[in-house]
């Protein structure tokens, strides 16, 4: 019986061991009046094999569910590493003089074209291309890009 709810043969094993552990233990507590003693056995026996079912149920969904939170895990380190590198370039565009980082910020920030920042700052096309060469490079070097850590 145990067999037949369980299906695994040494998970129906170790029930079937529970049951006789258990029945030695509480035969004190048998009432011939209730049912045969082979009633009451095969009922310890059901419950048992039942409640292992449930348990191995159970863990199943607990194991699936750490599964996808490992995928919540992975977006927390990620969204982790994204925020320290917003604070790492905030940090490097402090290191910038100020008009490099005017340039750099319009162009990347806000979107402009080299000859529009270069139009909103009133100076040539040409300085624009220099202050943003100049920043760039810094920038790189601050954040160490290209570089072995």
């Amino acid at each position: 019986m145990v067999r037949s709810v369980v299906r695994d043969l040494s998970q129906s094993e170790e029930v079937a061991q529970e049951v006789l552990v258990e029945v030695w233990q509480s035969a004190s507590r048998f009432d011939r009046e209730r049912g045969s003693a082979m009633a009451w056995v095969m009922t310890i026996a059901h419950r048992r094999a039942v409640d292992r079912v449930r348990s191995e149920h159970r863990l199943a969904e607990r194991e699936l569910r750490a599964a996808s939170f490992a995928v919540a895990y992975d977006d927390v380190v990620e969204e982790a590493e994204a925020s320290l590198d917003r604070e790492r370039v905030r940090r490097c565009l402090r290191s910038l003089t100020e008009l490099q980082r005017e340039v750099i910020t319009l162009a990347y920030y806000g979107g402009h074209t080299h000859r529009q920042v270069a139009e909103l700052l009133g100076v040539a096309t040409g300085t624009v291309s220099t202050r943003m060469r100049d920043g760039l490079i810094r920038l790189r070097d601050c954040m160490g890009v290209g570089r072995e850590d």
